[in-house]
């Protein structure tokens, strides 16, 4: 799935090496292929339609396999396949939609610019499960509740979409990833009874909630996937939009009916078993509270910065330099955050990025203070410029700050508000108030 966003794959042929294991903080879903080791297991045991019948598609048993997280970053989202048991073939199949390659032309900025090219491929259950067994991920095999004719529907449309011609889609973290492809063919395989029955049923979480839930024991990614994701990210999800997750889909999948050919209602899932519990703590359910942290880093840095700009009044040369470094330090990485997030809204195809009102505290006119800074206050040049750009920054930040009390600025974003708006107000402090120092010292230290 700033992202990501976090996305799984199974290696091409189930063998890659591990690679860019983050590409970009703000990225926050990329999922990468590891090296795996194809080990021969036995087929599991598993219910199987027992009923003997000579209906097309009676060969066939369909089940949803759901592959829990994992430690890297790029498993923290899970991952699923379909999983097609022909017994008149004798073969075992998964079709999973998060096969892509690294060494693809130019997949670095088709991912920078949200262009990614992924496709789905069919790959034996062996390898399938020997592979997540390795990495220590849970494996849950759910059998679906499917007429013969759906079962063999949905084989032909899976073979359909696994051709050359028919296989690439261009990836999305939240609305056409691997686990909405394979949604969408399940939905196709039963007429669309599943999305009519979970479109309209609401639920309590969002995009962004999801997101930091899953990142939440990374810090860095957690605050580069809160900056990096826009007001669209905080729409509350029906069920049908929440199974961009695969484990919340298996969940989800257990409270759906469908209709039978006599209007009788059925489960969608008929049985289900655990082929591997992996020996880790399930997801959480919720994000964790970081906001406390993030107001305090924001105060401490602001305390700091006062601190050093007292001593430098002072008379202390070391406290002078810490001073400006700070506020310089900051504007150039909070500007530069920012710009990357105004050049995301306006030139890629990352929806989620877009009308972030985390602009207004993560600035691009900082890159401007991050040059004036140090030369209003060691060489007492573009000093009006560097007031009037710092209380420009300031200005914006507390609009910001303020419009979070209005329903078209609700987007939630106030661990971001917490760490920048004490920051950009100490950084007009340390201009306001090393400038006019120099100013008084200079003369004296140049008379002596």
């Amino acid at each position: 799935m700033l992202g990501a966003l976090v996305v799984e794959r199974v290696a091409i042929h189930l063998t890659s090496m591990k690679a860019l294991a983050v590409i970009s903080s703000i990225s926050i879903f990329l999922a990468a292929p590891l090296h795996a080791q194809l080990l021969p297991i036995a087929p599991p045991l598993l219910p199987t339609q027992t009923a003997v019948s000579t209906e097309a598609g009676s060969n066939l048993t369909v089940y949803l396999l759901t592959f829990g997280w994992g430690d890297e970053v790029w498993e923290r989202f899970g991952h699923n396949a379909i999983w097609i048991k022909d017994r008149k073939l004798g073969t075992d199949t998964t079709y999973n939609w998060g096969m892509f390659d690294f060494n693809q032309p130019h997949f670095l900025s088709r991912f920078l610019t949200g262009d990614t090219r992924y496709w789905m491929e069919g790959i034996a259950l062996e390898p399938m499960l020997a592979y997540y067994k390795q990495n220590n991920r849970s494996i849950l095999a759910q059998e679906l509740n499917l007429t013969p004719a759906q079962r063999l529907s949905l084989q032909e449309f899976v073979r359909w979409n696994e051709q050359p011609q028919n296989k690439f889609y261009r990836y999305d973290y939240y609305v056409d990833n691997c686990s909405t492809r394979l949604r969408d063919a399940l939905d196709h395989a039963v007429g669309g009874q599943l999305q009519t029955s979970t479109v309209s049923r609401m639920t309590s979480g969002t995009y962004r909630s999801h997101t930091l839930r899953l990142l939440g024991d990374n810090v860095p990614l957690y605050t580069g996937a809160n900056l990096a994701l826009g007001h669209p990210a905080d729409k509350p999800l029906s069920v049908w939009q929440e199974m961009f997750l695969p484990v919340r889909m298996a969940n989800d999948l257990r409270t759906v009916q469908l209709t039978d050919s006599t209007g009788a209602k059925i489960p969608f899932v008929r049985s289900e078993m655990a082929l591997f519990t992996a020996g880790r703590a399930p997801e959480p359910s919720s994000p964790p509270n970081y906001f406390p942290w993030f107001v305090a880093v924001g105060v401490l840095l602001a305390a700091l910065s006062i601190a050093l700009v007292r001593s430098a009044e002072g008379g202390s040369k070391i406290a002078l330099f810490f001073a400006t470094a700070l506020a310089t330090l900051w504007s150039l990485v909070a500007g530069a955050a920012g710009l990357a997030l105004a050049i995301a809204w306006a030139f890629t195809k990352h929806h989620f990025m877009g009308r972030n009102e985390n602009l207004l505290h993560f600035d691009p006119l900082l890159l401007g203070l991050a040059v004036l800074v140090p030369l209003s206050i060691y060489g007492l040049r573009g000093v009006s410029k560097a007031h009037k750009l710092a209380a420009l920054v300031v200005a914006l930040t507390l609009l910001g700050f303020v419009l979070q009390g209005t329903p078209a600025f609700d987007q939630k974003n106030g661990e971001i508000i917490a760490l920048a708006l004490p920051m950009n107000l100490a950084v007009w402090w340390t201009i306001h108030r090393l400038t006019a120092y120099r100013r008084i010292s200079l003369p004296s230290s140049a008379a002596l």
